[in-house]
């Protein structure tokens, strides 16, 4: 996928994160690791914040992977928005991709895996019927980004 073809209306996930003063760094731009924060805010928002917990009492998520391409530098001052689909749901995983937009911009986009996780055993444990339905919902109709 070309960046010019990705847009925020591709996620059905949404967020909108602040860029603050701090986030700049000596080339006046957003400093790279901030781009894990903007990414984790709408994962929060479409597991933790949904109109009910994905994970099961007991259990959390844990990243196995992140994977981040760079397109563009982000600006202060402003907003940073962040759309995050479903991009398949394992028995204990979910694979998430994700893209960060300032404007109508791609500056970044990201594939991460988290796990279910017991929070007793650190084992992952498998994903309740409910959860595996509210997240097939979820899943864009591309897997390109």
């Amino acid at each position: 996928m070309r960046d010019g073809d990705i847009s925020l209306g591709d996620f059905p996930g949404r967020a909108l994160d602040k860029i603050r003063y701090s986030d700049t760094d000596r080339q006046g731009h957003v400093n790279n690791a901030v781009f894990a924060t903007f990414f984790e805010t709408g994962r929060v928002e479409l597991l933790h914040l949904a109109q009910r917990p994905v994970a099961d009492d007991g259990c959390s998520f844990v990243i196995a992977h992140l994977g981040v391409d760079f397109r563009a530098e982000i600006l202060w001052p402003g907003d940073v928005a962040i759309g995050t689909r479903v991009a398949k749901v394992g028995s204990s995983s979910i694979r998430l991709r994700q893209a960060l937009f300032q404007g109508d911009r791609c500056t970044a986009t990201a594939e991460t895996v988290i796990v279910h996780v017991d929070t007793t055993t650190k084992k992952s444990r498998q994903l309740s019927g409910d959860a595996i339905d509210y997240l097939t919902g979820l899943m864009g109709s591309s897997d390109d980004v």
